[in-house]
Order: structure tokens, then sequence, then C-alpha cells
């Protein structure tokens, strides 16, 4: 079977089956080229992150890939139904997780991108904003002025929570 080399941004060598990757939109282009001596540099993933979205891609490497007219009619379904494995393979720390989320990205993995950002989505549902600020570690940078005329300026959207 056919395998490319991946270099993560901590120069460690992957010798990665094509099937695996061929997930990513990033990757699929360099398949196409005949040197299967190349070593692609991925600058902006590390390998302990690389690590974990290629045992993603591989476990994932079966699924159907969505044509471009079933991605937008399933989009909401698809990123609404999270398996068990993806589930347990997302109980991670935050910074691991916003980590996987931009080498999601960053590779154009659809699947993994729309999965890490529905698992932040669901951290976030039904909080309120200062609970999202603690739960994010986000600072109240507002000033008090601002505090005060923020929800005048958007009286529009309902109930406004700073």
């Amino acid at each position: 079977m056919p395998t490319i080399k991946l270099q993560s941004s901590d120069e460690e060598i992957f010798d990665i089956d094509v099937e695996i990757v061929k997930c990513s939109g990033t990757i699929r282009p360099m398949l196409e080229g005949d040197d299967e001596t190349a070593i692609w540099p991925l600058l902006n993933v590390n390998s302990s992150i690389l690590r974990k979205v290629l045992a993603w891609a591989n476990y994932h490497k079966d699924d159907p890939q969505p044509t471009a007219d079933e991605d937008n009619e399933n989009k909401e379904k698809r990123t609404n139904e999270i398996t068990l494995w993806d589930a347990d393979f997302l109980k991670v720390d935050q910074s691991t997780l916003f980590e996987l989320m931009m080498a999601a990205n960053y590779l154009e993995i659809e699947g993994l991108l729309d999965l890490t950002i529905t698992t932040v989505a669901d951290m976030i549902r039904g909080k309120t904003t200062e609970e999202i600020r603690e739960e994010f570690n986000i600072e109240n940078d507002f000033t008090l002025e601002q505090l005060v005329q923020v929800p005048k300026e958007n009286v529009w959207c309902g109930e406004i929570l700073l």
C-alpha cells in the first residue's frame, strides 16, 4: 500500500498510508505527485496533535465522503451526531481540543473540524456570558460605560448577556 511522509512542526516524520490522509484537503494534492521519497512539512501541526489527527483519520478512513450537495444538505445533521468513539476521542483538555480544531482547519479535514466545533458549541450551549468567560478563561475587558451602552445599542436582539 502506498504511503506518504509527513513532517510535524517539531520535525517528527510520520510514514502514513495514503488512504488514511485522503480526508485532508491540504494533503490530498500532495498525493498526486510521483515522488514517494518526498517529506511533506506540516508547519502548523506539532507531533502530538498530528498523532491524534492521524488516529482520528485512521478510524474514519472508511467513512463515506459527502459530495458537495450532500455536504450542504446534511451538515447540520452530521455535526449534531457525535459517536461514542468520537466523544471518547475528544475527552482532552481544552488546549488540546483547540489545537485539534486548528489542525483540522489547517489540514482541511471537514469531519474533524465539524466535530471539534460541535464539541466547543456544546461547552457553550446554555451558559451565561459570565459562565462562558469562566470556562474559557476570558477576561471581561469592557469598561463600566461599555457594559451600560451595549444593551442600549442592541435592544433589537432581545436579552443580552454580558
